[in-house]
């Protein structure tokens, strides 16, 4: 499922934006099937405009019924009366979405004999301060099991000690979920944590679920400014 809104506060229609050719939201549907790992991909919007790019071109689009804040509920109203056991979300603004980091969130299934998990989602290192303060850029730390204990846009953790080497790790916005999982968040009602950061992960740690992290090397380009569509057209090319 690849949530698809038309708005957006940074950079209003970045989704419509073209890459070589293509809009940006064309292009991640293409590289989510490309992979070849889901019996079937949709995107799913609040967009006329989104709607008939991804059809003419022969794809598959659902158009939301309600009104949401965030992707996790768009799948959710899409997905209700689907007889399906795990949903991957792949955020539209990201058309570098490649196979072997796909198939390593799906694995945490596979590998969960006990059904511990509720969610997997991808983290990849980073090493610049920049990067690091900068609010768009979501940050996790996790647990000796690789188990999401926070999210935020400040840098965590705070370099305190400066003789500790740190490690810091962004959240890539993928996720794949448990049916149920994606329900409760759906009819959970957000909290004060999700509400001050505007990370709908954070909502999931705040009802007690656990979400495995999953490293990639895999940096990509998410497109959330006019700059990152720079950076898109010339690694496309």
């Amino acid at each position: 499922m690849i949530p698809a809104r038309y708005a957006a506060s940074r950079f209003p229609a970045k989704l419509m934006q073209d890459l070589s050719g293509k809009p940006v939201i064309l292009r991640t549907y293409e590289a989510a099937i490309n992979t070849q790992l889901f019996d079937e991909v949709y995107v799913v919007t609040d967009s006329d405009v989104i709607y008939d790019t991804i059809t003419n071109a022969g794809g598959n689009a659902i158009m939301s019924i309600e009104e949401h804040d965030c992707g996790s509920d768009r799948i959710a109203e899409a997905v209700a009366d689907m007889d399906v056991d795990i949903i991957v979300n792949v955020q539209g603004d990201e058309p570098f979405t490649d196979r072997e980091s796909l198939a390593s969130v799906l694995q945490v299934f596979e590998d969960d004999t006990d059904a511990e998990i509720d969610l997997a989602s991808l983290m990849v290192k980073i090493n610049d301060w920049d990067e690091i303060k900068n609010p768009n850029t979501v940050k996790v730390i996790v647990d000796n099991r690789n188990f999401a204990i926070y999210f935020s846009r400040s840098p965590i953790p705070y370099p305190r000690d400066t003789s500790i080497t740190d490690i810091y790790y962004k959240h890539k916005g993928i996720y794949a979920f448990r049916k149920r999982a994606i329900m409760d968040f759906h009819r959970l009602p957000m909290m004060p944590l999700e509400a001050k950061e505007k990370i709908e992960a954070i909502r999931y740690l705040e009802y007690g679920k656990k979400i495995k992290m999953v490293e990639t090397k895999v940096t990509g380009i998410e497109i959330d400014t006019p700059e990152d569509l720079k950076k898109a057209q010339a690694a496309w090319k």
